[in-house]
């Protein structure tokens, strides 16, 4: 079924656990224990590694297991075990519950049973954040009662109190978040498919059907948003009324033609806007405006509010974010670039001499094109992290040439490096190709590191 019924069993008085103590673990234990649930928290971080987050729950009476998932302790009892998007359900814990016959859900599952308003999810292998904010800007643009939340980093659970059948929610969803849905959105959208995370999903098929979810329980009145340029894209068949959007021709839904922003609905063609109304830089972003168009298209908002809400959204954090000039040079930070995919986009925003921080965890995608994309545009790379020897041996592969690259240990050393590599006019960009894990806690984290070391460079050298 679609989403935003508003129905789901109560959990009052039953034994529950949450698995994940990040911000997604703490919007729901606060929620279940206000619903009388006798809540069990688990991680496997020992609490001295969980000062914040235990900070955060230190109001409630809850049962903590931190340091592992003994299973015996965890799953005796339980009626309910609750999954952060970080936990694979391939873990023992997860399929051991399963096997017991226990209800595996989580947050996004829960919210979705919960929620009694209109929900709008969107997903992608990139993009999904910067199309979910630019549909919240459309929205209340439109005058529409709007919650913005889901993967983009604000948790909803605790908002649902304020909700009503009129509010209107949209969610940016992430693979993790879809694989246990067994509801869709209302009005979905999917800005493109490529490879990422086939690290935790272990194959390309796999990644691709935890995205599909987003479409698959939907109803013929729903809406699907899928993208007329993308090869994988094409090749979905969505149960709902579908609204493409295009970067190269006409299509249903909203496109570019010449410099101007265009909708179609059937026979009606409305202009949205023109191409530089829009403050954010480069074409994938422009894909990306145009997806949030179909998107709001199909919640029946009006062009005018469309292109309010493009002139209002300046970007997310982290997302080709300036960050700070030092001496002629000018800092921008995309570290949500956690995939090769994503770093390319970056490069290709660009027109100015570029030096580019890259490295993180690898998440065995391919490479190579990326690779000879730095080696075609960025004067010097500063490597860091476990990515780092795969990216050197990659462009060694692709530009044999090619010797501008450092290695350092940390991002403030990274940040000093690029520095002086730079000269005036140039851009240093932080977009890494991998994941933070290897030494951050997430990419915004990683971000917050990269803008503390700008900070700390300013400081020394002066502006």
């Amino acid at each position: 079924m679609s989403a935003g019924r508003g129905s789901a069993p109560s959990y009052r008085g039953k034994r529950v656990v949450v698995v994940g103590l990040a911000r997604e673990g703490i919007d729901l234990a606060r929620f279940l224990n206000a619903e009388g649930a006798r809540v069990t928290v688990t991680d496997t971080k020992r609490a001295e590694l969980l000062d914040r987050e235990l900070a955060a729950l230190e109001d409630l009476r809850l049962r903590y297991i931190l340091g592992g998932h003994p299973i015996g302790l965890l799953l005796d009892d339980t009626e309910a075990l609750f999954v952060s998007p970080g936990v694979s359900q391939e873990t023992p814990l997860v399929q051991e519950a399963r096997r017991r016959g226990i209800e595996v859900s989580s947050a996004t599952r829960l919210f979705f049973q919960r929620c009694p308003g209109r929900i709008v999810g969107i997903t992608g292998s990139s993009g999904k954040g910067t199309t979910t904010g630019l549909v919240g800007e459309m929205l209340r643009a439109a005058g529409r009662d709007t919650r913005v939340g889901g993967n983009i980093g604000v948790p909803l659970l605790g908002q649902l109190a304020t909700m009503t059948e009129q509010t209107w929610v949209v969610l940016e969803l992430s693979s993790f978040q879809l694989e246990t849905l067994d509801a869709s959105p209302r009005v979905a959208a999917i800005t493109n498919i490529a490879p990422n995370h086939l690290d935790r999903h272990g194959t390309m098929e796999a990644y691709v059907a935890a995205k599909r979810h987003i479409f698959e329980f939907q109803s013929s009145a729903d809406w699907c948003i899928l993208n007329a340029d993308d090869a994988a894209s094409r090749q979905f068949a969505p149960p709902s009324r579908v609204l493409r959007f295009s970067l190269e021709h006409p299509v249903e839904g909203a496109y570019l033609r010449g410099e101007t922003l265009y909708a179609r609905l059937g026979d009606t063609e409305q202009m949205i806007a023109s191409r530089s109304d829009s403050p954010l830089r480069g074409r994938h972003n422009l894909a990306n405006t145009l997806a949030a168009c179909a998107v709001a298209l199909a919640c029946g908002v009006e062009a005018t509010a469309m292109r309010r809400g493009i002139q209002a959204f300046t970007g997310l954090p982290h997302r080709l974010q300036p960050v700070g000039e030092v001496q002629g040079v000018q800092f921008v930070d995309d570290s949500i670039a956690t995939s090769p995919d994503r770093a390319l986009a970056a490069l290709r925003a660009f027109d100015e001499p570029l030096v580019v921080i890259a490295g993180g965890r690898d998440k065995h995608l391919p490479l190579d094109e990326w690779a000879a994309a730095l080696a075609q545009r960025a004067r010097h790379v500063v490597l860091l992290g476990e990515l780092a020897d795969p990216i050197a041996a990659a462009l060694r592969r692709v530009a044999p040439g090619y010797a501008a690259i450092s290695h350092v240990g940390s991002m403030q050393e990274a940040v000093a490096r690029a520095f002086a590599l730079a000269e005036p006019g140039t851009i240093v960009l932080l977009s890494p190709g991998g994941t933070s894990f290897d030494m951050f806690a997430d990419f915004e984290a990683r971000g917050r590191a990269f803008q503390t070391a700008v900070r700390a460079l300013r400081e020394r050298v002066g502006a």
